[in-house]
């Protein structure tokens, strides 16, 4: 076969079949081949400082093309990927990595450096610079959380022992990790074999772009680290697992189970708008609902009148199978219809409207009707405004 055969199958396969890797193990799950195949491309835009084309002029280019385009096509693995995607592949506007400028090769392109040109005349000491911060100005992008001994382990031990129990007694199990968003205080993982417990979450910031945390994690071998979310998820979804909780119940009143389907998350929202008006609402929570990562669908708060034109926070979340997401946040609204709150924001481009989906109604409340939600028994209760609580419907 010539390449330019060979060049002509390669574009004719919609369906990706050249770029299918050999059979793996059972154990690999599908998750993680997506998320290795995707780094693979992220190597590539490193190496050569941009996205793999259909004219490439190496097989491996053309394959890594192929794969490019199927996950392009797929709204389910873009969404999946995006945390990943630092140089923009999934959006095609790829940003490449800032290459090294070439080492010099003689003591002219050492003398000649832009650098001594920009410096002042008369500087009595070489080890003094004027334009370069001070090494405690600059944070370090290489800073890798390391693991060590965990000083106060034996506040933890005896949640570990009991949660080891727990699971051999089937009171707990282990399932599939799905989302960085089933990170939280206070719950259990297994990385790498190992039983760890999330016990602080730092304040949320953002870096290029992307928002992430800080974490305080204790192992069940007795050491800590401080890794981040983000990097903790990336490593949950290669090598982890999630533990349930105690009462950890389904919308269909089973347990999660490997064959379950994920839905999305119903999640509580608070507003951290600044204007009077929105401030003077008491309990003000908006409940709404996300097929895959919360942070991705508020990070653009500020300028989307759905969230009051202003930053919010995530202050619950429950994950969902099996079930119509849509009706489930639906029946939530209506339960707690008559205490919408009717708030007039003004967009982008001046025009006033009324967001809906926000509710004055107290977080714990707002909870425990997700809760019956979950049970099946909230077609016993109602919210009752005037205490601010479900009742039981007499």
């Amino acid at each position: 076969m010539t390449d330019e055969q060979l060049a002509k199958l390669i574009a004719d396969d919609d369906l990706g079949l050249l770029a299918v890797k050999p059979k793996r193990t059972p154990q690999t799950s599908e998750e993680e081949r997506l998320l290795e195949g995707f780094q693979e491309l992220i190597r590539f835009v490193e190496n050569t400082g941009a996205a793999p084309t259909e004219l490439g002029t190496r097989m491996n280019e053309r394959l890594l093309f192929t794969r490019l385009k199927a996950i392009r096509e797929n709204a389910g693995q873009r969404e999946r990927l995006l945390p990943f995607d630092e140089y923009g592949l999934l959006k095609g506007d790829v940003t490449a990595p800032p290459k090294e400028p070439p080492p010099p090769e003689t003591i002219d392109d050492i003398l000649n450096d832009p650098f001594f040109a920009s410096l002042e005349s008369g500087v009595s000491d070489i080890f003094t610079l004027k334009h370069v911060p001070q090494a405690k100005d600059i944070e370090s992008p290489d800073y890798v959380a390391q693991r060590k001994p965990c000083k106060d382990f034996k506040v933890y031990e005896e949640q570990f022992q009991n949660c080891q129990k727990e699971l051999k007694a089937e009171k707990r199990r282990l399932l599939p990790f799905a989302n960085e968003q089933q990170i939280e205080v206070g719950k259990f993982y297994v990385l790498n074999g190992i039983l760890l417990l999330v016990v602080e979450v730092g304040e949320r910031f953002e870096k290029k772009g992307k928002w992430n945390n800080r974490l305080r994690l204790i192992f069940e071998n007795g050491t800590e680290s401080d890794m981040l979310l983000r990097s903790l998820a990336s490593e949950l979804y290669k090598d982890g697992k999630r533990v349930t909780e105690l009462d950890e119940k389904l919308l269909n009143a089973m347990l999660v189970t490997d064959e379950d389907k994920d839905a999305g998350f119903i999640y509580v929202l608070r507003s951290l708008s600044e204007h009077p008006d929105i401030k003077a609402v008491p309990n003000l929570y908006k409940i709404g609902l996300a097929r895959r990562s919360i942070d991705s669908r508020i990070q653009n708060a500020a300028n989307e009148p759905t969230y009051l034109m202003a930053p919010v926070a995530l202050v619950s979340s429950f994950q969902c199978y099996n079930v119509n997401l849509p009706k489930m946040e639906n029946l939530l609204h209506r339960f707690f219809d008559h205490a919408t709150a009717k708030v007039q924001v003004k967009d982008l481009e001046g025009n006033y409207s009324t967001p809906k989906e926000w509710f004055s109604v107290p977080l714990s409340t707002i909870e425990a009707a997700v809760r019956l939600l979950i049970s099946g028994e909230i077609v016993n209760y109602v919210y009752d405004a005037a205490s601010g609580t479900v009742k039981l419907v007499e």
